[in-house]
């Protein structure tokens, strides 16, 4: 005997419909014991303006950066991946500074981002010692397991 789900497909299928026509990242909605969150990712684009007083190289990329060849993937022996599905943070709270930014310098274990799963926040520190290269992930942007979230170099 075959039980129905408690999650209503066609609720997932207009909140998603939602989402595209406000042009929402996410949208949770909760009912009794059953909650429902649909979340999409957004990619912006960044221009530098040609200018632009001269920078050094490292400065010259926007802060949501990836190689010309590409983003890196979790392959890239430098990328640090998401351990978990959740929601990215690049500060402990709206009016604190973030961890790091392109071109900081960190130490093995040290912090450099926040994954939120579950209301539960967990830290994610640089695996080894180097320059952040490129941070690819924006403040509250939701992140899949095994994404790249930034290199460190």
């Amino acid at each position: 005997m075959a039980t129905k789900s408690p999650i209503d497909p066609e609720l997932v299928r207009e909140l998603a419909q939602l989402l595209n026509e406000t042009d929402l990242t996410e949208i949770e909605v909760e009912k009794g014991d059953l909650r429902v969150r649909v979340a999409r990712t957004i990619t912006a684009t960044v221009q530098v303006p040609a200018a632009a007083a001269p920078l050094p190289v490292a400065a010259a990329a926007p802060v949501v950066a990836a190689p010309v060849e590409g983003k890196p993937s979790a392959a890239h022996p430098g990328a640090v991946a998401s351990p978990m599905v959740g929601t990215a943070y690049r500060r402990a709270s709206p009016e604190a500074k973030p961890f790091v930014e392109v071109g900081s310098v960190v130490k093995a274990g040290e912090r450099v981002l926040l994954v939120e799963a579950m209301k539960t926040f967990n830290d994610i520190v640089a695996p080894r010692a180097g320059k952040v290269v490129a941070i690819l992930v924006e403040d509250g942007q939701p992140v899949e397991y095994g994404e790249p979230l930034l290199v460190i170099e």
